[in-house]
């Protein structure tokens, strides 16, 4: 008979009798075939797990939190625990899963909320529980391009005001504008003044933190082979709503800086809360500098990538 570890079982019992996922969805999530889910639920019945209701299963890793919490300036860290050999795409599904009640608890009814995008995000989005939160949603950058993807900002923050039967305010703009003289032109637009005066007030901000390898602005080639050569050259190690940032948590100083539409970095550090969803160690650097730089306040990370911000701490 093939063995199977408690993590295991306990994470099937729980996906399949809690959360109603079916076997095909479990299979994925525990990596394992989806013709041993049946053999995994019934051993998890054997051992008293699933009894009439499901043994608890607790998703978090609390010791890595502690840890995160010692060792950077953070006010919350929530690090989920996930089976290893997941792809990025499931990864960030049970990160989302499991981290959207807790968010959701973080988040005070009546809130503003500043919303970046990305796909992390938009998996947290979907998870969330619909709630009369009446929370205002604000957009909190400019439109990557013209074909608009369901994990850009604006659909985004829009996803969560239905969610939680409130407003959304959305910049009905480009986030990359051609030159500085055309940016300062939509700046003094009514429209574009009242989204910043809002982001200016955010509770809280709910974003991603991109690379140089990874981010909807590389996935859309925004800057050009040129332009990404002097971001790099600029020293930059992460990306945050189109905004570069150095190992500090300096924003770059580049041409494209004063050419985009969506919250400023300074705007972010002053926000009380500012929760970032990081799945992947690849983003390690990035979110160290950020934490540094006080743009992010508190983090949603799967193990791995907790394991490679503390090891990056470290060093």
């Amino acid at each position: 008979m093939n063995k199977y570890s408690d993590e295991q079982i306990h994470l099937a019992a729980r996906l399949y009798y809690v959360d109603g996922l079916g076997q095909a969805e479990v299979a994925k999530l525990v990596k394992v075939s989806q013709a041993k889910v049946s053999r995994l639920l019934t051993q998890a019945k054997e051992r008293g797990i699933v009894r009439i209701t499901v043994a608890d299963y607790e998703p978090r890793n609390e010791e890595m939190e502690r840890a995160l919490l010692a060792r950077f300036p953070l006010r919350h860290a929530m690090v989920i625990k996930t089976m290893e050999g997941l792809s990025p795409e499931e990864t960030r599904q049970i990160v989302a899963r499991f981290a959207a009640p807790l968010l959701e608890r973080l988040i005070p009814r009546g809130a503003v909320l500043a919303i970046g995008g990305g796909y992390s995000l938009y998996e947290l989005m979907k998870a969330l529980p619909p709630l009369k939160k009446e929370v205002t949603a604000v957009q909190a950058m400019g439109g990557v391009d013209s074909t608009p993807a369901p994990y850009d900002s604006h659909k985004l923050s829009q996803l969560v005001a239905e969610k939680w039967e409130g407003k959304f305010l959305m910049f009905n703009a480009p986030a990359l504008l051609p030159d500085k003289r055309t940016r300062d032109t939509f700046l003094k637009l009514e429209q574009i003044r009242a989204v910043y005066e809002k982001l200016s007030v955010a509770d809280v901000a709910l974003i991603g933190v991109g690379t140089l390898k990874k981010s909807v602005f590389v996935e859309r080639n925004s800057f050009g082979q040129k332009g990404f050569a002097e971001i790099r050259k600029s020293g930059a190690v992460g990306e945050i709503c189109g905004r570069y940032f150095t190992s500090v948590g300096r924003e770059c100083e580049t041409a494209f800086r004063d050419r985009l539409i969506g919250i400023g970095l300074e705007t972010l550090k002053k926000i009380p809360e500012v929760i970032a969803v990081i799945p992947g160690e690849d983003r390690a650097e990035a979110a160290a500098a950020a934490i540094r730089g006080g743009m992010v306040k508190s983090v949603i990370m799967d193990e791995s990538g907790a394991k490679a911000l503390l090891a990056h701490g470290a060093s």
